[in-house]
């Protein structure tokens, strides 16, 4: 069966995916949603592709870096920082939704 992208704007129809290996050694592939700053590092908000087994529009934040062309992933250590990558990754929903209505309101002119 083929994934669909959760995401419905154009510009991300080719949403890149990474698979990540779970603590039992199960593989979960995720839509890549965004890469942002926040604080002192770069973090990613990945997306479970459909069928999966976790709640609809679960999101899943890391730490992350390149390292050689490939996607390097980190975990929020504490409570303080995943408070500051929340509310970056909220920032970053509103301008794609700011973005989307903008976009939406061009077409229909």
């Amino acid at each position: 069966m083929a994934k669909k992208n959760p995401i419905e704007n154009e510009e991300f129809d080719m949403t890149p995916i990474i698979t990540l290996t779970l603590d039992n050694e199960e593989t979960l592939e995720c839509y890549v949603i965004a890469t942002f700053p926040a604080g002192n590092y770069e973090y990613v908000a990945l997306l479970p592709c459909e069928g999966e087994q976790y709640d609809e529009g679960e999101v899943f934040l890391y730490r992350f870096k390149e390292e050689n062309g490939e996607p390097v992933l980190g975990q929020i250590e504490t409570d303080e920082e995943f408070e500051i990558v929340s509310e970056a990754f909220d920032e970053v929903l509103d301008s794609m939704e700011y973005d989307e209505i903008v976009t939406l309101d061009e077409e229909e002119e």
